[in-house]
């Protein structure tokens, strides 16, 4: 079996070492080499050839923002940023994810984390996952992806309010950006996305996410009233719930366990949907490792009044969510990101 070249780039020497030490505890990765910063990352990147990089964000020189634009220009490869916990490390791996990067890892101590130990098995699990993404889809066709105008829309569903659930993971921060960018403002419908992100990242997403759509996007609160026009995404750590209440759907929280080795999880949110019973929906399910959302597709389709919508493969940086939710038989559409908005605008008419 070949093995995962990887290099990693850290201008602590103590960092390299320890995820070097880590990495190469897994036989199926070679480090083939370490950076000390951007600029020499760059030069490496050329040279070595390796299959995935890690980039740690705060670095002299050139920062791993600065790095990974030019990788992305000049010698595209799956990148895995490592951030610190911070606000500002939060907003930076957001920024990160949008330019390019496959996904991240936060240390859990900051810069340097004598305590890495505790996120070894993530280093090695996120590398392995990089390696097996198609870096000509997080470099996509601009035909494909051109800007389109946002349509107004006027009047709602004849038969009922609609609610519109989105479940992603791995690229997903780039998916939903093309995504709700596209939604109008007037969309007569609230919209409750499960991003996979661990805490304190999903509020910088909301953040940069409603900066660039005419809808309102943040995270979700306990108990808040869900509105027309607005994106709810749940806060990494807690599972995102929809209950009924009067004449309304209410966002509703829980630190229960992790449902797929995930917490926020797309099928309790799908699941939670479904128990409403009798509650217009339009589920998408986009980009992402492994089957969470396959289950709670299922639960919709037996109880509630669903279109599925999922992101097709030509498009997904991983093919995975999407592909189990197909294969279950839960799909109504398969259709490329940069036509999903529009799929959600069809069959909300």
């Amino acid at each position: 079996m070949q093995l995962i070249k990887v290099l990693v780039v850290d201008d602590s020497a103590f960092m390299r070492k320890l995820i070097s030490d880590y990495l190469r505890s897994e036989a199926l990765i070679e480090v083939i080499g370490t950076a000390r910063n951007g600029e020499d990352a760059v030069k490496k990147i050329k040279r070595l050839r390796p299959d995935v990089v890690t980039l740690d964000i705060e670095m002299p020189v050139m920062n791993g923002l600065e790095a990974l634009k030019v990788i992305m220009d000049e010698h595209p490869v799956p990148v895995v940023m490592l951030s610190s916990t911070t606000k500002e490390g939060a907003d930076e791996t957001v920024k990160a994810m949008s330019i390019g990067a496959v996904d991240f890892l936060a240390k859990p101590s900051g810069t340097i984390s004598l305590d890495l130990y505790k996120v070894q098995s993530d280093i090695v699990r996120k590398v392995i996952e990089a390696s097996k993404v198609n870096m000509g889809k997080m470099v996509p066709d601009q035909k494909r992806f051109m800007p389109v105008e946002v349509p107004k829309m006027n009047g709602r569903l004849a038969d009922g309010d609609a609610l519109i659930a989105i479940g992603t993971s791995t690229g997903g921060p780039r998916a939903l950006q093309k995504v709700l960018a596209e939604l109008p403002r007037s969309i007569p419908a609230p919209i409750v996305i499960v991003q996979h992100m661990p805490p304190g990242f999903t509020k910088s997403l909301a953040a940069r996410l409603d900066g660039l759509s005419d809808i309102t996007i943040k995270e979700a609160e306990q108990g808040e009233k869900l509105q027309k026009g607005t994106a709810y995404i749940a806060p990494g750590g807690e599972h995102l719930k929809i209950v009924s209440k009067g004449d309304g759907l209410f966002a509703q929280l829980d630190r229960g366990e992790p449902v797929n080795g995930h917490r926020p999880s797309v099928d309790v949110l799908f699941a939670s949907i479904a128990d409403l019973g009798h509650q217009n929906t339009i589920a998408v399910i986009m980009t992402g490792m492994g089957s969470d959302g396959t289950k709670g597709l299922a639960s919709l389709k037996g109880k509630g009044r669903v279109r599925v919508i999922a992101e097709a493969e030509e498009t997904c940086i991983v093919y995975g969510m999407p592909k189990a939710a197909v294969a279950g038989g839960y799909v109504d559409r398969s259709v490329e990101l940069g036509e999903i908005s529009q799929s959600i605008l069809n069959y909300l008419r």
